[in-house]
C-alpha cells in the first residue's frame, strides 16, 4: 500500500508540473551527468519516475563530477551529478547545486586485512605516506598499497577534505570509477582504497573509522566522519524542460527518501 501511495504521489506532481505544455503525451528525455558514486541513487530514483511518466526516458551519463559539472555549463545535459559541494569558481560561473544526499565513504580493504578500525588520523597518515607498512597499525608485515581516484573525482575530493590530505596523497594507483576502486582492492590483500558507501560488496571490508562504523545511521547523526554530499547541478537562470523539471521536484521531495535510502544514502529533505 506504500509504495503504491508514493507512485501515485509522483505521478500526481509530474502531472502538476507537465500540464499545460502541449505534449505531456510525446516521448521527453531528462539527461543527467556526472559522479559515479550516485549511479545507483538515481538509477533508483530513475526507475522510479520513469515507471509512474512512461512517455519520459530519465538518463545517466557516468563521468565524474567535474566532468558533469562542466557538461551543465556546456549546456550537454540537463542536470549535473556532483558528490562535492560545488567549488567557489563553479558558483561563480552560475552554477547551482542542490543537496540530494548524504553519502559515506567507506575505507576499504581486501577481507583477508585483519584490521577492522583506524583513526582518521592514521588514514591521513597512511595516505600521505608518514605510516608504510600495515604492521605499524597491528597488522600484516606488508606494504601498504595506496588505491585511490583520479583528479577531478567528487569521492577523492571528499575524501582528501575530510582527511585533510589535499595535493599529498600517494597513491599507488588513481582509477576512474568506484568500481574499478573495489575491484582492484577486493583482488590485492595489501590494498586500502575508498568508495562510496553505497557501493560496497562483500567482496571488499569496509573498516570503521574512529571506532565508528559506515551506515545510514551513523551518517546521518554525524558520527561518522568520512562523509559527502550528493549534489544537483543545475544553471542560474536557466529554466528545465517541463520533463526535467517534474523530475528534479520528485527527487528533492520528501516523496522520494524511501527510494533514496533505499539506495544505501540519506535523503536530505
Amino acid at each position: 500500500m506504500k509504495k503504491i501511495i508514493s507512485m501515485a504521489l509522483i505521478t500526481i506532481m509530474a502531472m502538476a508540473t507537465l500540464s499545460g505544455c502541449g505534449g505531456s503525451d510525446e516521448p521527453a528525455t531528462v539527461s543527467t551527468d556526472g559522479s559515479t558514486s550516485m549511479e545507483e541513487v538515481i538509477g533508483v530514483l530513475g526507475e522510479e519516475f520513469m515507471a509512474a511518466n512512461e512517455n519520459i526516458t530519465v538518463t545517466y551519463n557516468p563521468t565524474g563530477s567535474s566532468s558533469g559539472i562542466k557538461a551543465v555549463l556546456e549546456d550537454r545535459c540537463d542536470i549535473g551529478l556532483s558528490s562535492r559541494d560545488l567549488k567557489d569558481e563553479e558558483k561563480a560561473e552560475g552554477l547551482t547545486g542542490t543537496v540530494l544526499a548524504y553519502d559515506g565513504i567507506a575505507i576499504i580493504v581486501n577481507p583477508e586485512n585483519p584490521i577492522s578500525d583506524m583513526s582518521l588520523e592514521d588514514i591521513a597518515k597512511v595516505y600521505t605516506g608518514e605510516i608504510t607498512n600495515w604492521k605499524d597499525l597491528g597488522g600484516n608485515d606488508a606494504e601498504i598499497v595506496l588505491i585511490g581516484r583520479e583528479a577531478g573525482s567528487g569521492t577523492r575530493d571528499g575524501f582528501e577534505s575530510i582527511t585533510g590530505t589535499e595535493d599529498a596523497c600517494q597513491y599507488r594507483q588513481e582509477l576512474t570509477s568506484t568500481g574499478d576502486v573495489i575491484t582492484t582492492v577486493s583482488q590485492n590483500p595489501d590494498a586500502i582504497g575508498y568508495a562510496s558507501l553505497s557501493a560496497v560488496k562483500d567482496s571488499i571490508k569496509a573498516i570503521s573509522v574512529n571506532g565508528v562504523t559506515a551506515t545510514e545511521a551513523t551518517v546521518k547523526d554525524g558520527s561518522y566522519l568520512v562523509q559527502r554530499p550528493f549534489v544537483l547541478v543545475t544553471k542560474e537562470g536557466k529554466e528545465l524542460s517541463e520533463s526535467a523539471q517534474a523530475f528534479f521536484d520528485y527527487i528533492t521531495s520528501a516523496d522520494a527518501a524511501e527510494a533514496i535510502s533505499s539506495a544505501g544514502v540519506v535523503a536530505a529533505n
